[in-house]
């Protein structure tokens, strides 16, 4: 679990990114959720917008994402998913 000061920290690190997934009509599906867990593997942290489109709600698609690929959702700004997950392999952001 992130602690506010972490959260922080991380959505600092994330306001220069640009969304890399959008979930539109469809919502959100096992393979989405499998390449989300692969990026963050190498990013650590990214964005997703939730398009104009979808047809759930942007808490909910944000919920199921992080559950989905078991990372920390650090905020939902306006459409937009912030999600963070540690990489084994490329550890690159040192939280506080």
């Amino acid at each position: 679990m992130l602690t506010g000061k972490q959260k922080r920290f991380l959505r600092s690190k994330a306001h220069h990114l640009t969304p890399i997934f959008q979930v539109g009509k469809g919502g959100v599906n096992e393979n989405m959720i499998e390449q989300i867990d692969d990026v963050l593997e190498s990013r650590e942290l990214i964005k997703v917008s939730v398009l104009q489109n979808c047809e759930f709600d942007k808490d909910d698609v944000a919920e199921e994402l992080s559950k989905g690929a078991k990372a920390e959702l650090v905020q939902v700004i306006g459409n937009t998913i912030v999600l963070y997950k540690e990489s084994k392999e490329n550890k690159e952001i040192i939280l506080p």
